[in-house]
């Protein structure tokens, strides 16, 4: 069977390990600088799509540990360490969604306890369904000081046409009607104006909605890419993925005041 570093070069190896969160329930990798290994560092909290793990990126990871930031990043329910074939299925999108955005507080207090990072300076951040989960956790308090979103939708209603869309589960946790606790911190989305199964003009809706919230609207900010060559026009950005993750590195070095 395939490890789950498989992939991972040796620099990112290096600064690896591998642990369960949550009494032993939520496998992550937790990925840090090796000369900072003492020091409390910033960090993103990152959520992979569906069917995926996450393992799956280690271009994003590298770009954050040279920067002098750590990553967390965590297998969604059903996904890599905890597979559940069941859980990969479309309908099943929102109940990963929300089981996955239950966690993230316990998460939270795991690595604080663990030590080495400062949770002043937490970045929270996903693609696809993984995004999905960033915002619903954005809907209520939290402590992250920034949010970066790729390929997903914080309304859920311009799914409504895919299997992942439960009525019970849109009223309850769509993003986009639920900003009432939500708090004016930055965000960058990245999507493809192509995007043949997360419509752009769903994200647009929901990030027009926060500006009309924000005393700062400016800091809600949006990528859009014409054409990417990804399948799809959804899945890692194709031929711009290196300008996406750099982006994104950029993003979250900004939120969390810089780290050299």
């Amino acid at each position: 069977m395939p490890s789950p570093s498989d992939g991972f070069p040796s620099q990112l190896m290096r600064a690896s390990h591998w642990r369960r969160l949550v009494d032993g329930t939520v496998p992550v990798v937790i990925m840090r600088p090796v000369e900072r290994r003492d020091e409390a560092l910033p960090f993103l909290l990152w959520f992979h799509g569906r069917t995926v793990t996450k393992e799956l990126d280690p271009g994003r990871y590298l770009r954050l540990i040279r920067s002098g930031i750590a990553c967390v990043a965590v297998d969604l329910p059903g996904h890599g360490e905890r597979l559940d074939l069941a859980m990969h299925d479309g309908a099943q999108t929102l109940r990963v969604v929300t089981q996955a955005a239950a966690e993230i507080d316990q998460m939270m207090r795991d690595l604080e306890a663990l030590g080495g990072f400062d949770i002043t300076r937490a970045v929270i951040g996903g693609m696809s369904a993984g995004g999905m989960t960033a915002m619903v956790r954005g809907c209520s308090a939290h402590p992250f000081c920034g949010m970066l979103l790729e390929s997903t939708t914080g309304d859920w209603e311009s799914q409504r046409q895919r299997a992942m869309y439960q009525q019970e589960l849109v009223d309850a946790f769509n993003p986009i009607t639920h900003l009432n606790a939500w708090r004016d911190i930055p965000l960058l989305a990245i999507h493809s104006e192509l995007d043949g199964w997360v419509p752009i003009e769903g994200q647009r809706r929901f990030l027009d909605a926060l500006r009309g919230r924000s005393s700062s609207p400016e800091r809600i900010e949006m990528h859009a890419y014409t054409e990417t060559g990804a399948p799809h026009e959804h899945m890692g950005f194709g031929r711009m993925a290196s300008d996406a993750k750099d982006r994104g590195t950029a993003f979250v070095s900004k939120c969390v005041g810089g780290f050299s």
